[in-house]
């Protein structure tokens, strides 16, 4: 009994995010956010000439971007990107969803390899990435998001293990001006210890695009939902679950960091946590029962008559 408490304690502990967690990202903050006009051409230049080695004709893995309306983000993102501590070959492709800003002007001067997908909405988008994606493994990336640079090396031990078709791991936010860096870390600790317990039963639910990893065989078989507006990451998960295991990555190698959107659409932190909280208690007792379907929401739903 001692040891089981003493190895659940471990993995609590590894979860929990730091605030050495934002000091990681320090410096692509300067271009984050930020019109790309002001960022400076000597780092443009930088992220350029660290992508280069990214466009390999024969790679193992293939980082795959979904962008819609991302240029003040996405430079930021590509930089983080580009920093991947790695010995395998990779691609980077991005899927341009859409976007009706400088997104794809910017890709242009990164010399970016990158797709138009004019339905818009993340299935499309990632749909479209896994049809060009060449690698035996796929990494999903979000442009409004950075990564740590043993982001894919800590996913790809992950994903080569014969029991496992995909992976997820852990994610935190940015904080807002004067928003409390503590109240966001208790935030994500809570959000954390709670999707632990979710993963037991129900790991599909886990999953979001942002820090989801798969193996493309199976993915292509399969592929992306795109009637749904959200959720096309978990159902893949789902149907992902007759290949292998969903791996759960707690490793803070690979714990990206993300805008507040989310955060913010709900007014407050406190508000989310509120809602989020309401939502928990309503669907704990299914915790602890697994599924092989889920039932679509009507408001979930693409109307594919407009």
């Amino acid at each position: 009994m001692e040891r089981t408490f003493r190895k659940f304690s471990e993995q609590i502990t590894k979860m929990i995010p730091t605030g050495n967690i934002h000091k990681l990202y320090n410096r692509y903050l300067i271009a984050f956010d930020k019109d790309f006009h002001t960022i400076s051409d000597s780092t443009v230049n930088q992220v350029r000439k660290q992508l280069q080695p990214f466009h390999h004709p024969e790679p193992l893995v293939s980082m795959v971007v979904i962008a819609h309306n991302e240029a003040p983000r996405i430079l930021a993102c590509l930089w983080s990107l580009s920093e991947q501590v790695t010995s395998v070959p990779m691609e980077l492709i991005v899927v341009n969803n859409n976007s009706t800003d400088m997104t794809e002007d910017i890709l242009k001067t990164l010399d970016v390899v990158y797709y138009n997908e004019t339905r818009k909405g993340p299935g499309f988008a990632r749909q479209c990435g896994l049809d060009h994606a060449k690698g035996k493994y796929i990494i999903c990336i979000d442009a409004d998001t950075l990564y740590p640079s043993h982001y894919v090396t800590t996913h790809l031990k992950s994903l080569q293990r014969t029991d496992v078709s995909c992976a997820f791991s852990l994610w935190s936010f940015l904080p807002e001006q004067k928003q409390s860096k503590f109240s966001l870390l208790i935030y994500e600790a809570f959000r954390d210890f709670y999707l632990m317990l979710q993963y037991i039963r129900r790991p599909e639910l886990c999953v979001r695009g942002m820090v989801f990893s798969f193996k493309s065989e199976y993915a292509k078989q399969i592929g992306f939902r795109t009637d749904i507006i959200r959720g096309e990451d978990g159902s893949l998960a789902l149907a992902l679950k007759q290949h292998g295991k969903i791996a759960f990555i707690r490793d803070r190698r690979a714990r990206a960091i993300t805008g507040h959107g989310t955060l913010g659409a709900d007014g407050s932190l406190f508000n989310s946590f509120k809602i989020r909280l309401l939502k928990a208690i309503k669907s704990f007792p299914s915790l602890f029962s697994r599924t092989t379907k889920y039932r679509d929401e009507e408001s979930n739903l693409i109307d594919k008559t407009k």
